[in-house]
C-alpha cells in the first residue's frame, strides 16, 4: 500500500479540467510513467480512488508513485505530441518502450572468380561488395534466397575453380536449383554475367527484371540461341512464381497489418508490412504486462509509429483502440499524407489481420512458454463468450454419483490453458438427499464462494470463467446462488452428446456450437473430461471409504470416528493390511486387546 495515497489523492483533485500531460515520479525523482489526459483532473485523480478496479500493470505502478507533475495544453493533440515526445526523452519504466534492436543488414556480393551471394550483418570484409545497409533482416534474407533460386547460384560451402569436378553435383542442381558450377562447364567471365543480373533484380526488383529478361530471351530466340533463350525463360517464371507466393491484397500496394496477442497476463504484438506490393518485413514486439486492451493497443501504435519515417496510407488494425482519431491526425502530420487505421471484418483484410494475430500469439508462446493453439483457444473463448477479458482462471464443476449415496462434487482449476492443480478442491454433498443435480451443484458452489466471501485464501482469487458440467438447468440453478451472494463471474455450462463428448457451450436462453474451432474444441474437451475424471475418482474414493467402514464397525467397540480415524492414517486396504497391531492401536487410539482383534479381524476380511 503507497502511504502517499491521501498526499496523492489531494494533489490530484486540485487539477484542472484542461488537456495536458502528468508525469508520475518515485522517491528518487525519476519519471516513471508519461500520460496524456483530456481532462487532467479526470484521468489522474482514477489512479487513486481507493475502490478502484485497477489492471495488474496499474497496481505496480500506483505503489511506485511519490510524486507527480504535469503540463497544461491548449488542445488534445497538442498533449499527445507531447506525451510522445516525453516518453521518448525519459523511456519512463511503466510507458510501452518499443526498443530498437535491429542491427544493419546487407546483401554480400564476394569478390572471387565464383562471386556468392549471400546475407550478412556487417560490411567489414573489404575482399567483397555489398548492397545497403537495411534496417530489415527479414527482407534481406528473403531477397538473396529469391535471387540464388531465379539465377540458380550456388549456395554451398564449395571453392571455385578449385572444387571443379571433385565429386558428383547436389541434389539443388538435379532438382535445377543450382546451374552446376562444379562441373566446370561454366567460364568465370558468363558466371559474373549471371551475377550481373541477379544483382540488378535486387536493385530493380521483380518487374523491371521480368521486362528486361522477357526482352532479352525474345532477342535470344531471334538469333536462334535457343539454349539461352530457355535459361531465361526459366528464370522469368521462377520470378512470376515466387511474386505470385507472395500473400497481398489485390487492391493495395502499401499498407502496414498490426495484430495483437494477450495470454498469462502477458502483451505482443505483430507488424506485417507490404510495399510495392509485396510482403517486406516482420516485427514482434513483446510488450509486458497486459493492461485495458483498447488504451494498450494505442500506447502500441503510439510509441511504434511516432518512430517510424515509413507511414504507410493505410494501417489494419484488429481492433478499434483509444484516440483512433488523434492518433490518426498525429500521424498524418508526421507522414504529410493520408494515414487511416483500418479495421477489417471480413474478405482478405480480415484475413491479413488474423495472421498478423496468429503471429504475436507465436511470439508471445515462446515468451510465456504457451503454446501458440494454447493462446488461440482462449482468446476465442473470449471472443465467443463475449467476455471482457482473456479466461486466464477457469473453474469448472461436476456432480458424481452411486446411486442415492456417496454423492460428491469436484471442482478443477485451468491456469493459462493447462491444469492447476494446486487449486483442485472435493465437495462431500452434506445437505442433498437423493439424485438432485441441480440442489448439488448449488451446494458446491454455495460452499466455494462462502468460503470466498469469509476470506478464505485457499479459494481466492474468483476465476474469470466458471463451466458448469451441464445445461441451462445447472446454470439457472447456480445463477441463484450467485444472485444470492453477489458474485458476479461469467457463468456457462458444456453440454455432451449421447456418446458423452463436449458437444456444445450451454447460456442463459440457448447454446453455442464449438466443434468448427479446432483448438477451442480440445481445450473445453480436455476441461470437461478432467473434471469428470477428478469427480469420479473422488467418489470411487469415497465409495470404497464407506465400503470400509461398514466392515470395520462389525468389530465390538469400533465406530465411525475410529474407522475415520483408520482411514485418514491408512487410505487403503492395502495400506491398513499391512499395519501392525501396535500402528492400528496408535491410529484408532484403543486399547491393546482392541487392537489385536481389530488385526485380526483385518487380515481376515481383507
Amino acid at each position: 500500500m503507497n502511504e502517499r495515497l491521501p498526499y496523492l489523492r489531494d494533489k490530484a483533485n486540485h487539477l484542472p479540467l484542461e488537456p495536458g500531460v502528468y508525469l508520475m515520479k518515485n522517491a528518487e525523482g525519476t519519471i516513471i510513467y508519461v500520460g496524456k489526459a483530456k481532462a487532467l483532473k479526470n484521468r489522474v485523480t482514477s489512479y487513486f480512488r481507493s475502490n478502484s478496479q485497477h489492471n495488474a500493470k496499474t497496481i505496480k505502478l500506483v505503489e511506485h508513485i511519490h510524486d507527480f507533475e504535469f503540463i497544461v495544453t491548449q488542445t488534445e493533440l497538442d498533449a499527445l505530441v507531447l506525451e510522445c515526445s516525453l516518453i521518448k526523452l525519459h523511456q519512463p519504466k511503466y510507458n510501452i518502450l518499443l526498443k530498437d534492436d535491429k542491427g544493419y543488414n546487407y546483401i554480400k556480393i564476394s569478390r572471387e572468380e565464383y562471386p556468392r551471394i549471400t546475407y550478412t550483418l556487417n560490411n567489414s570484409d573489404k575482399n567483397a561488395d555489398y548492397i545497403g545497409p537495411f534496417t530489415s533482416g527479414f527482407t534481406v534474407k528473403q531477397a538473396v534466397e529469391e535471387a540464388n533460386t531465379i539465377f540458380c547460384l550456388p549456395t554451398c560451402k564449395k571453392k571455385f575453380p578449385r572444387d571443379f569436378n571433385k565429386e558428383r553435383p547436389c541434389l539443388n542442381h538435379d532438382i535445377k536449383r543450382c546451374m552446376g558450377v562444379c562441373e566446370g562447364k561454366i567460364s568465370s567471365e558468363e558466371y559474373k554475367k549471371i551475377i550481373a543480373e541477379a544483382i540488378k533484380y535486387l536493385e530493380d526488383g521483380s518487374k523491371t527484371s521480368v521486362e528486361e529478361l522477357t526482352a532479352q530471351m525474345e532477342q535470344a530466340a531471334e538469333n536462334l540461341e535457343f539454349e539461352r533463350a530457355a535459361r531465361l525463360r526459366d528464370r522469368i517464371a521462377a520470378i512470376t512464381r515466387l511474386t505470385a507466393q507472395q500473400k497481398i491484397l489485390d487492391y493495395k500496394q502499401e499498407y502496414d497489418i498490426v495484430g495483437m496477442a494477450v495470454n498469462v497476463g502477458q502483451a505482443s504484438f505483430a507488424v506485417i508490412k507490404y510495399r510495392k506490393g509485396r510482403l517486406v518485413d516482420k516485427e514482434n514486439f513483446f510488450v509486458g504486462d497486459e493492461y485495458q486492451t483498447s488504451e494498450m493497443r494505442r500506447d502500441f501504435l503510439l510509441s511504434y509509429y511516432t518512430k517510424q519515417e515509413d507511414i504507410p496510407k493505410e494501417i489494419y488494425v484488429d481492433e478499434e483502440f483509444d484516440e483512433m482519431e488523434l492518433l490518426t491526425e498525429l500521424l498524418r502530420s508526421q507522414a504529410n499524407h493520408a494515414v487511416k487505421f483500418v479495421v477489417p471484418h471480413r474478405g482478405d483484410g480480415m484475413a491479413q489481420v488474423l495472421l498478423a494475430q496468429k503471429n504475436a500469439g507465436e511470439y508471445l508462446a515462446l515468451r510465456v512458454g504457451r503454446t501458440a493453439k494454447e493462446i488461440k483457444a482462449l482468446e476465442d473463448l473470449k471472443m465467443l463468450l463475449g467476455l471482457e477479458k482473456v479466461p486466464n482462471i477457469i473453474e469448472s464443476y461436476d456432480i458424481s454419483n452411486f446411486g442415492d449415496t456417496g454423492v460428491v462434487g469436484g471442482m478443477i482449476v485451468y491456469r493459462n490453458g493447462r491444469p492447476f492443480k494446486a487449486g483442485y478442491r472435493k465437495f462431500a454433498i452434506k445437505t442433498v438427499d437423493g439424485q438432485n443435480d441441480y440442489a448439488c451443484m448449488q451446494e458446491v458452489l454455495r460452499r466455494r464462494m462462502t468460503r470466498y466471501l469469509d476470506g478464505d485464501e485457499s479459494f481466492m482469487p474468483l476465476p474469470d470463467l466458471i463451466l458448469l458440467d451441464g445445461g441451462k438447468g445447472h446454470i439457472s440453478a447456480v445463477s441463484e446462488v450467485f444472485d444470492e451472494l453477489k458474485i458476479d463471474v461469467p457463468l456457462f455450462g458444456l453440454v455432451k452428446d449421447s456418446k458423452h463428448r463436449t458437444r456444445a457451450i450451454a447460456k442463459e436462453g440457448g447454446e453455442i456450437e464449438i466443434k468448427s474451432n479446432r483448438p477451442l474444441f480440445a481445450l473445453l474437451t480436455n476441461i470437461q473430461d478432467e473434471v469428470h475424471r477428478f469427480s469420479i475418482t473422488f467418489q470411487r474414493v469415497r465409495h470404497k471409504q464407506k465400503t470400509y467402514s461398514l466392515e470395520l464397525t462389525e468389530v465390538k467397540g469400533i465406530g465411525e470416528a475410529k474407522v475415520k480415524a483408520l482411514l485418514k492414517t491408512f487410505k487403503t486396504k492395502a495400506a491398513m493390511k499391512d499395519a501392525s497391531a501396535e500402528e492400528l492401536q496408535k491410529a484408532a487410539k484403543v486399547s491393546v486387546e482392541k487392537a489385536r482383534e481389530l488385526y485380526d479381524f483385518i487380515q481376515e476380511r481383507f
